[in-house]
């Protein structure tokens, strides 16, 4: 494998980890240098919505701080080289503390796998596609569940 090959994969990878850093750490201004302008991401295999990178970062600080904690794990990282694009398909864990109004914060735990499509830029990799496939659900709640069908 030649350098620019091996630098190419160390590079999305590194993108795809500061991703779920950018979450968990309610860092969402990183999310400009991981996403194209134009990026379709689409997040209802876990109950959220889809739409162009615009409309995911208006939506994403208050849909993710409605809970206290989360931590994305990453993992099985593959990535397929094209030239200047890329396709990546990577499983993440995510344990999520829920608040429930009777005072309770069980922790539900999410495992999906992320498709992703990249294109290198003047600045490196970035998305310009993220979709998630459901994968495993377990402890939701039930105003937060998401029927089997909306999920695969």
């Amino acid at each position: 494998m030649s350098p620019q090959r091996l630098s190419d994969r160390f590079e999305i990878r590194a993108l795809i980890v500061r991703y779920s850093n950018a979450l968990d750490a309610r860092r969402f201004e990183w999310l400009d240098e991981i996403f194209t302008a134009d990026a379709y991401i689409d997040y209802r295999a876990t109950g959220g919505i889809d739409g162009r990178y615009p409309t995911i970062r208006a939506w994403l600080p208050p849909a993710v701080n409605a809970f206290p904690r989360m931590c994305h794990l990453v993992g099985n990282i593959s990535v397929r080289l094209e030239g200047e694009r890329a396709q990546a398909r990577t499983l993440c864990l995510n344990p999520v503390v829920v608040p429930l109004p009777q005072g309770a914060r069980p922790v539900m735990f999410l495992a999906m796998w992320y498709r992703d499509r990249l294109v290198r830029t003047g600045a490196g990799w970035r998305m310009s596609e993220r979709i998630q496939e459901g994968c495993i659900q377990h402890n939701v709640p039930p105003h937060l569940q998401i029927p089997a069908s909306a999920r695969a």
